[in-house]
């Protein structure tokens, strides 16, 4: 659905390591760099980063949530756990299984970056006797 997410950075470095490791455990390679940006592309879409603006520090929303998909619910913690050891946070939100009953089972976990942005990584099992598994990549839930 959407092209491409962008976030703001306070510590483009320590910030680039974290989402090298967490996309990493997410089967992506490491971030390409353009300029001062760093992007990360997935089948469905392009996620990056970039330096906050002049002597502000990188924002976040207290209920905006960024959503990376993943294949299974162990890749969904081997990210939380490759995010947490590059410097990122888990939040309160404790990983597992949730059904709203609209979209059917779905494993999260929730932490945040380096920089406080909030970010949210699922797995949706495919349906029974769906022929699709799961795209690789970010995507939006």
């Amino acid at each position: 659905m959407y092209s491409y997410v962008m976030l703001g950075a306070s510590d483009m470095e320590q910030s680039r390591q974290f989402y090298d490791a967490f996309f990493g455990a997410l089967g992506l390679p490491p971030g390409i760099a353009n300029g001062d940006r760093y992007f990360y592309v997935g089948h469905s879409g392009t996620f990056g980063i970039c330096p906050a603006s002049g002597s502000q520090l990188a924002s976040h929303n207290s209920v905006g949530t960024v959503g990376f998909g993943a294949l299974s619910p162990q890749d969904v913690d081997a990210a939380c756990l490759a995010g947490q050891a590059a410097g990122g946070m888990r939040t309160d939100d404790p990983a597992g299984w949730l059904d709203t009953g609209v979209d059917g089972p779905l494993y999260m976990a929730y932490l945040r970056d380096p920089s406080g942005n909030k970010l949210c990584v699922l797995h949706q099992p495919p349906e029974a006797g769906a022929e699709s598994s799961p795209e690789k990549g970010p995507t939006t839930p």
